[in-house]
């Protein structure tokens, strides 16, 4: 094994990707391969506090290498309580650059492994399979945080030389699944697999799914497309499969949803860059909805800074419900309130599990979506118009409809256009939700709070008003609170239904 050290950031070359810094350290480079034996190199380093986002790592790569293997280790000091210790994320793009957009693009596995390889036919999950071509590779290596010490890593490159083998082309899911017409079909948006810091196969997810009673999931591993070609034998007649991507940025995470198969967006920009907008509208390109994802966790780099004017969709459950999820709900609905003073369009909410590894529950929660049928375009045309509610589980199922005295009546996501003074029913159906409160809330607040469901947790709660004392009226479903005057977590809540005509 040959060496090279590199102490701190002593051999370097400044570069600028889009509107964020970027630094290039000192690479390995490896002589032709002509002797046929595996080559190692190893590098070692120190970044300091306040280093990049992104650090590269040059590999001259020459030709006739059939495989390229990386394994790294970084040290973990002990530091004071609250104070953030090492963690250093890691990826890698081919000769064709480290530009901002991806062309170069070949893998990322955040803080998941220790390890990767890539060779034309095969790839660890995280990274794409494709030839080892001659030229200057880059590792990225994303310090997440950094203790007061500095980050020291250490990174071995193996280059295996031979005939590259035979690439794999990728075969998708399909974009149609067997569905019921125009009816309720029930999702989970925001999933983990292997192929990123998740603990289960797509095999394995898709049971899972089934079992939860779901009709579509989407595929969203953090910055990398590479589990798209791995979805085509989980999919089936009674399991829609989307593809997607969580793009997990240093300013909050956004999940592309339902994009066109091997479809990459990168991640590797700040709010402060100016960047976001592009990468929106290569979701949208792509025929993916942008939905940023629990924009109020206080993971490091989790709370959402990009705004939501362009968002499709905002996940407002994200996974067990927590105090993030509630200030969640509460933010959304004051951006319902600003919609209808300002006559802007108005923004769905939906939600999602997250699950990454047991015991996380796939489909807990659950968007319920009516669409026109079981197809990628028709769930994301009802999740884009606000035609669903987010539920427990597939236990749980409501009908909310808004009707007027002449036989008026609008559902969920829709508007029931009558005059400002008209009475209006509100009427919500309910099973599934055991000793479960009703909650209706409108721009004005909760004016209506039902008594606790039966033990049957079947049900039916109306209220009257009209479109001058709630111009929109939307469902909660509350389990009883443990103490105190805070209401229990939800079973479930509706978008809203709009009240009264169109302003303007």
């Amino acid at each position: 094994m040959c060496e090279d050290q590199h102490g701190g950031l002593g051999r370097r070359a400044l570069f600028v990707t889009g509107a964020a810094a970027a630094l290039s350290l000192g690479g390995v480079s490896f002589a032709s391969g002509a002797g046929g034996r595996p080559e190692s190199r190893t590098v070692r380093g120190t970044l300091p506090p306040g280093s990049p986002d992104f650090v590269y790592v040059p590999v001259e790569v020459p030709a006739g290498v059939r495989e390229l293997r990386v394994a790294y280790t970084y040290d973990r000091p002990s530091v004071p309580a609250g104070t953030p210790g090492n963690a250093l994320d890691i990826g890698v793009f081919d000769e064709r650059g480290t530009e901002l957009g991806g062309r170069g693009f070949r893998g990322w596995s955040g803080g998941a492994r220790t390890e990767f390889f890539i060779r034309a036919d095969e790839a660890t999950p995280g990274y794409l399979p494709g030839p080892v071509r001659e030229g200057t590779w880059h590792i990225a290596l994303g310090p997440y945080t950094i203790a007061p010490q500095g980050l020291s890593y250490e990174i071995t490159v193996t280059l295996a030389y031979g005939e590259p083998g035979q690439s794999v082309e990728p075969v998708y899911p399909p974009e149609r699944a067997q569905g019921r017409g125009r009816a309720w079909y029930r999702g989970d948006c925001h999933l983990h697999s292997w192929h990123s810091d998740g603990r289960r196969t797509p095999a394995e997810i898709g049971e899972l799914a089934r079992a939860a009673g779901l009709d579509f999931i989407n595929s969203s591993e953090h910055n990398t497309h590479s589990a798209h070609a791995h979805w085509a034998d989980v999919a089936g007649d009674d399991l829609l499969v989307m593809l997607g991507e969580e793009i997990t940025t240093r300013n909050g995470h956004v999940v592309a949803l339902g994009t066109d198969p091997g479809t990459f967006v990168d991640w590797r920009y700040r709010a402060r860059d100016n960047r976001f907008g592009r990468f929106a509208r290569q979701v949208r390109r792509a025929g993916g909805l942008v939905v940023p994802a629990h924009p109020h966790a206080t993971c490091i780099g989790c709370n959402w800074k990009f705004g939501f004017a362009e968002a499709d969709a905002i996940e407002v459950w994200n996974g067990p419900w927590t105090p993030d999820d509630e200030v969640a709900l509460a933010d959304w609905d004051s951006m319902l309130v600003a919609s209808v003073r300002d006559g802007r369009d108005w923004i769905p909410a939906m939600g999602s599990s997250d699950a990454h590894r047991a015991p996380d529950s796939v489909g807990s929660p659950q968007t319920v979506v009516l669409a026109d049928d079981l197809t990628r375009e028709a769930v994301q045309e009802g999740i884009r118009a606000g035609r669903s509610y987010v539920a427990e589980s597939a236990r749980v199922s409501l009908s909310f409809r808004v009707s007027g005295g002449r036989g008026e009546h609008a559902g969920i996501g829709e508007r029931l256009g009558v005059g400002r003074d008209t009475p209006v029913t509100v009427r919500l159906e309910v099973t599934g939700a055991p000793r479960c409160t009703v909650r209706f809330v409108t721009d004005q607040g909760v004016l209506h709070t039902s008594d606790p469901l039966p033990v049957s947790g079947a049900g039916t709660v109306e209220w009257r008003t009209t479109p001058s004392y709630a111009a929109y009226v939307r469902a909660e479903l509350r389990h009883e609170a443990a103490a105190g005057p805070l209401p229990g977590p939800p079973a479930a809540f509706t978008n809203p239904v709009f009240l009264g005509r169109r302003s303007g």
